[in-house]
């Protein structure tokens, strides 16, 4: 860190660097929940696919897909629905 990156910080109050910490972790956390929605639309996918793949995978398998997926695409819709509420 140099000097002036010091000297900024000295400068900072705890009330500003509270909001700026917080601040970062409401950034982080945006993020997060958006590769969040990533991965359960990947699930969704390999949930089609096991299922569109019919008896080449085991019973037990598919039947998983098949009462996973509903509960995948509902917690997809959900989280997009509260991100799209929040404040960028």
């Amino acid at each position: 860190m140099g000097v002036a990156a010091v000297q900024m910080k000295a400068q900072e109050s705890h009330s500003e660097r509270v909001k700026r910490l917080n601040a970062e972790a409401q950034d982080y956390a945006r993020r997060h929940a958006r590769d969040f929605v990533t991965i359960l639309a990947e699930v969704e996918t390999y949930v089609a696919d096991i299922l569109a793949g019919g008896e080449a995978y085991p019973v037990g398998i598919r039947e998983a897909a098949r009462q996973l997926g509903p509960e995948v695409e509902g917690a997809r819709l959900n989280v997009c629905s509260i991100l799209e509420r929040q404040v960028p």
